[in-house]
């Protein structure tokens, strides 16, 4: 297989252009513009359109009118920029329509600045507009897996018509590793829900404004059994050195980098760590964290936040085993030395207590 040295932000956009995406609709904004740079030099030439927008929120709005046609569009910004697209996000889960939507989080709250950091973890799986929806989230940890999960992204949106968005961090963005692409999708289903104008058809329309309330209550219902659908086949985690480990670390993303860092250097010293990597932060991993309560004494959860997922560690947990947590908010990334003296921190207290 032949390899591709290629940065997060390039191929965030080379796999979606393998993936059929037919529109992209971006502003700028660091430390995310590479991707829209590369969109606007391949997707022309792949056949697409690439359009850089007034505002984050036009591009939102404009991909809403894009995937209403059946086409496979895609949006991308970083924090602040995500924030002001959440109205259209949630006009995308009200008409169910899909959509890729990538973040390249950088330091908040507010416009902070642009070095990596996690800060989004609740906007992201939380859904971040209004009403009940939810929205699935996808957080890569390498350059390969931005691709594969971008790729696999268009896919999840379309078979659930729903908007899927992708967590990267400045970091991620910015880095260079060797990739495999995937070959390039050659042809799409038709989307038999899709408005293509007038023709011999059935009309077709859309709509988000519900006024009869047990309407709207019926759509609700709805969507929260497409949420359940989406809980059962697709949640996704990875696990590292877990099979006799008496310590968990759980980290996603670029913390998640770190931390296996830090196992690496433990496992040496006869410590035994191990990693659950959250690979979708929504769904969450919950019942292989809850499982795995069962047989480790303690988790360790590493943010580059002041904690956001450590709560839904917690709720995985119920109270069955301790849960500490370390975070560096801001856009601090920290070391993998930093994350091994923690775990040993606490590997050491478990086995005080256990003595």
């Amino acid at each position: 297989m032949n390899k591709v040295f290629m940065s997060g932000n390039h191929a965030f956009a080379e796999a979606a252009i393998r993936a059929g995406c037919k529109c992209y609709f971006g502003y700028p904004i660091t430390p995310q513009n590479e991707l829209g740079e590369y969109m606007a030099e391949h997707l022309p030439a792949a056949g697409g359109v690439f359009v850089q927008s007034e505002s984050e929120t036009a591009a939102i709005n404009m991909l809403i009118g894009a995937s209403a046609t059946g086409a496979r569009a895609m949006t991308s910004s970083s924090s602040p920029g995500i924030s002001l697209k959440q109205e259209g996000i949630s006009f995308l889960a009200g008409f169910e329509l899909p959509g890729v939507i990538i973040n390249v989080m950088r330091g908040g709250p507010g416009l902070g600045n642009i070095a990596p950091a996690q800060g989004d973890y609740f906007q992201a799986t939380r859904g971040g507009g209004h009403g009940d929806y939810r929205t699935p989230v996808f957080a890569p940890a390498t350059v390969q897996e931005i691709v594969d999960l971008t790729h696999n992204a268009f896919d999840v949106a379309d078979n659930y018509r729903t908007p899927v968005m992708i967590l990267g961090d400045g970091m991620m963005g910015q880095m260079k590793e060797p990739v495999v692409l995937p070959e390039k999708v050659k042809a799409q289903k038709e989307k038999e829900w899709a408005l293509k104008g007038r023709g011999n058809g059935p009309s077709r329309y859309m709509a988000s404004l519900i006024l009869d309330t047990l309407e709207m209550e019926k759509h609700n219902w709805k969507l929260v059994r497409k949420y359940k659908e989406i809980e059962k086949n697709e949640t996704r985690y990875e696990e590292y050195c877990m099979d006799d480990a008496e310590i968990a670390a759980v980290a996603y993303g670029t913390t998640a980098r770190i931390a296996k860092g830090a196992i690496k250097r433990l496992r040496k010293d006869g410590i035994r760590a191990g990693l659950i990597r959250p690979i979708t932060l929504w769904p969450f991993p919950t019942a292989i964290i809850r499982e795995t309560a069962k047989r480790v004494k303690k988790m360790v959860v590493f943010e580059m936040s002041t904690g956001q997922m450590v709560e839904d560690v917690n709720l995985a947990v119920l109270g069955e085993i301790p849960v500490q947590f370390h975070g560096r908010p801001g856009g601090v990334v920290p070391t993998p030395v930093e994350f091994s003296r923690i775990i040993y921190r606490e590997y050491e207290m478990i086995k005080k207590k256990s003595s």
